[in-house]
C-alpha cells in the first residue's frame, strides 16, 4: 500500500464566513483560518466569497472572481497572503527625458 499519496491533505468542503474560511479534510479534519489571512478575501464582496471552487483533487481553493487560491497545505501551515509590495518608482525615464530635453534645446540654441 502506497501512503505517500495518503498523506496530501484535500478539501472535501468549504464555508466562508464574515470572520472565518473553514474547510472540511477528506480525512475528517476541519481547519479554518481568519479571513484576513486572505487580504484579496477579506476586500472582496459577499457574493464573490462564496463564488469558488476546489482545485485538482480538493488541493486548494480557488476564487476566480478575485483570483485569489489557498491551498489546503498553506492552510494547514499557517500560511498567510502576503499583500504585493507597490513597484518603487522610476525615476530614470525622468532623467532620460530631461537630458534628451537638454541636448535638443542646446542644439536648437547653437543653430540660431
Amino acid at each position: 500500500m502506497n501512503t505517500a499519496n495518503n498523506s496530501e491533505p484535500r478539501i472535501k468542503r468549504v464555508r466562508v464566513t464574515k470572520d472565518e474560511i473553514i474547510a472540511d479534510l477528506v480525512d475528517g479534519r476541519v481547519i479554518s483560518v481568519p479571513l484576513v489571512w486572505s487580504w484579496r478575501l477579506s476586500e472582496a464582496t459577499p457574493k464573490q466569497r462564496a463564488t469558488f471552487r476546489l482545485i485538482g483533487d480538493g488541493q486548494g481553493i480557488h476564487w476566480p472572481e478575485i483570483d485569489e487560491d489557498l491551498s489546503a497545505e498553506g492552510m494547514l501551515h499557517g500560511i498567510p497572503a502576503r499583500r504585493p509590495r507597490p513597484a518603487p518608482r522610476s525615476t530614470t525615464t525622468f532623467r532620460n527625458q530631461s537630458r534628451t530635453t537638454k541636448r535638443t534645446r542646446s542644439k536648437s540654441l547653437r543653430s540660431l
